[in-house]
C-alpha cells in the first residue's frame, strides 16, 4: 500500500516509515506539517496517510479536513497521544478512518492496516 506519513517529530516519522517498510508498504511521502502534507496528498494520492493530531500550525484536524476536501475517500488514521473520547468522535466525525494511539506497537499498527 501506498502511505503518506505526517508527524512532527522526526524519530517518530522514522519508526513509523521503518516499521511500514518491514511489513512491507511503500512511503510515497512524508511531512512534519499539515500544509506540507495537503501538497503531498494531492501530488501523490497515496492509498492511506497516517496522520498526527498535534503538529505546530497547522493541526492534525484541519490537516484531516482539507485532505477530506480534496477527496472525500480519503484513507486517513490519525496517530495522537491524545486519548480523549470527545476528540476521537470529533476526528471520526471529519472523516477519521481510525485512530492509533501513541506510544503503539507493531501488532496494532498492523491491526489497523489490516482493515485497509
Amino acid at each position: 500500500m501506498k502511505i503518506l506519513v505526517v508527524d512532527d517529530n522526526l524519530l517518530t516519522r522514522s519508526m513509523i516509515k521503518d516499521l511500514l517498510s518491514e511489513m512491507g508498504h511503500q512511503v510515497v511521502g512524508e511531512a512534519d506539517n499539515g500544509d506540507d502534507a495537503v501538497s503531498l496528498y494531492g501530488r501523490h494520492r497515496p492509498e492511506l496517510v497516517l496522520l498526527d493530531l498535534i503538529m505546530p500550525g497547522k493541526t492534525g484536524l484541519e490537516t484531516l479536513q482539507e485532505i477530506k476536501a480534496i477527496d472525500p475517500a480519503a484513507r486517513v488514521i490519525m496517530v495522537t497521544a491524545v486519548q480523549q473520547e470527545d476528540m476521537s468522535k470529533e476526528l471520526l466525525n471529519n472523516g477519521a478512518a481510525a485512530i492509533l494511539h501513541k506510544p503503539f506497537m507493531y501488532s496494532e499498527l498492523e491491526e489497523a492496516l489490516k482493515k485497509f
